[in-house]
């Protein structure tokens, strides 16, 4: 069945690495955004998600393992044991969610890419002294690959 719900992907550095809004999510959607963020971000050690179908799937599981990943899972009713993805989720709610009313599929889109981008380059985060997570550049997760250009 598919979800119309809001998914986030945030690394441990507190950076909003993705915001999945408003979408169908599905195992191919998964894997596609998922291989998106490895390309740029690097494969992480572990993979952590809730126990939802899209995030279980034996697809999904092949392809972390593929990949060189493995999977963590957060049990069901225990939102503290993923305090990064909590506290995106309540800043998230408190500076986007709560501001106002939107009209369009395409506008939510345009205006949680705009935060998005704010959240991670400009916004300073106490966590990290006051620094954003991901300022404007951009680092090859595969530093041999950028020599070869």
């Amino acid at each position: 069945m598919a979800s119309r719900e809001q998914r986030n992907a945030v690394s441990r550095n507190r950076q909003a690495t993705r915001s999945l809004s408003s979408g169908i999510s599905s195992i191919s959607r998964v894997v596609s955004e998922g291989t998106e963020l490895f390309v740029f971000r690097g494969v992480p050690g572990h993979v952590w998600s809730n126990n939802r179908l899209e995030f279980t799937a034996v697809a999904r599981r092949e392809w972390l393992k593929n990949v060189g990943a493995g999977t963590l899972y957060i049990e069901p009713g225990s939102p503290w044991e993923n305090g990064y993805a909590e506290s995106f989720n309540g800043k998230f709610r408190d500076e986007f969610l709560n501001r106002g009313i939107v009209y369009t599929l395409k506008e939510v889109q345009i205006l949680i890419e705009m935060w998005r981008r704010e959240y991670n380059t400009i916004r300073s985060h106490s966590s990290l002294g006051y620094r954003p997570p991901a300022p404007e550049t951009f680092i090859p997760a595969f530093p041999q690959a950028a020599e070869l250009t």
